[in-house]
């Protein structure tokens, strides 16, 4: 399948995931890293003053693009460990029931004792190791450190994908992203210098998340 946006070694695709592992080879990818949407309807909560519900302290709008109404199916995991030797698969708490057993979970520690909106989140892999930790001030990399305007309701920074690129790959190794959101995996993969296939299903996200790795890399683009 040839790729809507390619820039050195990251190879990007406006296209379903399901329909682009389907060609790919077993065992193609030596690592998956992936963050499927969970299947819980994302909720965003405001408390801007002129949205508040009368005995509300919050108002609850749902991401537009509803991109989190339902979690992949069985046969999407039986795909990603097909094509893939390892794979790593962030919120997977909400998958146990897709997933093998194993002890090298992942414990995304995000620092947020004082907020109550703040959730850590647990990161599954199949490597056989013990539990490691990363840790990230919330906010983050949706406030002032973060390196676009964010648009995507679930951004990951890009410091953790190049924690678990660091920890967990090899160089020389091929990634597969398979829910690319804001790219954040993209970018990591281009300054650490690793092949990755990522794929975005949605055109708003895709367009936003390849201008969101154009600006970053301008020097190495052709214009």
């Amino acid at each position: 399948m040839k790729p809507d946006f390619e820039i050195k070694k990251v190879k990007c695709y406006n296209v379903d995931c399901m329909e682009f592992m389907k060609d790919v080879p077993d065992n193609y990818y030596e690592l998956a890293i992936v963050d499927p949407p969970y299947g819980i309807d994302k909720k965003i909560t405001n408390n801007n003053s002129k949205t508040k519900s009368k005995g509300n302290a919050f108002a609850i709008r749902y991401d537009k693009n509803r991109w989190d109404k339902n979690r992949p199916p069985r046969k999407y995991f039986d795909e990603l460990k097909r094509i893939s030797i390892n794979q790593i698969i962030c919120g997977a708490n909400y998958f146990v029931d897709f997933l093998e057993i194993s002890r090298g979970w992942i414990f995304w520690d995000k620092m947020g004792e004082k907020m109550s909106s703040v959730n850590n989140e647990l990161i599954y892999s199949t490597f056989d190791v013990s539990i490691k930790t990363f840790q990230r001030c919330h906010g983050m990399d949706k406030g002032f450190l973060s390196d676009h305007k964010v648009f995507h309701p679930t951004t990951k920074p890009t410091s953790l994908y190049k924690w678990l690129l660091i920890n967990y790959a090899k160089e020389g190794d091929k990634i597969i992203d398979t829910h690319g959101g804001s790219f954040s995996s993209a970018c990591a993969c281009l300054d650490m210098g690793f092949d990755i296939d990522i794929c975005e299903i949605d055109k708003e996200y895709f367009d936003n998340a390849v201008n969101r790795l154009k600006n970053n890399v301008q020097e190495y683009l052709e214009f």
